[in-house]
């Protein structure tokens, strides 16, 4: 058992486990899937500023605050017990890509050129980390929720809005992968 959970799952299999989180917290008590919303609570909890966009009761999603522990937990335990030390496989042709425009050295999936310690305090590192951070912070905010939000729980719920959110989210992508990211790159 533990050697199938050390191994990569087949997208197949991932998939459809993940998607049958939506109807599991549905059926547990009508409760509903996304991330952005905890940063809110914890803001909520450790602001006692008067801010309006903070002043709500955010006890009544405390299990929320539960669930997104569990996702950090399982994360840890997954990369320090279950990590089976597996070679991610990147397209040949991605790889190759990314080295003409400057990407080197990977750790798993991470290109370490761009997002590590050392390279925090440099132009792209602060470009790459803190200004990519404050555009995801405020895109979440801007959209009502995260991609795991609306593209998990809004489309599985029929909502009109998350499916539109959801293009928006991968128009976004392929124009910062293919326009703004070689730009960067060569910073």
């Amino acid at each position: 058992m533990m050697e199938f959970l050390k191994q990569p799952w087949l997208w197949y299999l991932a998939g459809p486990i993940m998607g049958l989180i939506v109807p599991a917290l549905l059926i547990a008590g009508n409760k509903l899937f996304g991330i952005s919303s905890t940063l809110r609570q914890i803001c909520a909890i450790c602001l006692p500023a008067n801010i309006p966009y903070f002043k709500y009761d955010w006890k009544q999603k405390a299990w929320n605050l539960f669930f997104v522990a569990g996702i950090v937990l399982g994360g840890f335990i997954a990369t320090h017990f279950l990590n089976g030390q597996h070679h991610v496989n990147i397209n040949p042709a991605t790889t190759a890509l990314l080295k003409t425009e400057g990407i080197k050295d990977f750790k798993g999936l991470i290109p370490t050129d761009v997002f590590s310690f050392e390279k925090l305090l440099s132009l792209k590192g602060l470009i790459f980390i803190v200004l990519g951070g404050f555009f995801v912070g405020f895109g979440t905010r801007y959209a009502g929720g995260c991609t795991s939000g609306h593209s998990i729980m809004g489309i599985a719920s029929l909502q009109w809005p998350s499916l539109l959110a959801t293009i928006c989210f991968m128009i976004g992508g392929f124009i910062s992968t293919w326009f703004i990211l070689p730009y960067l790159l060569h910073l």
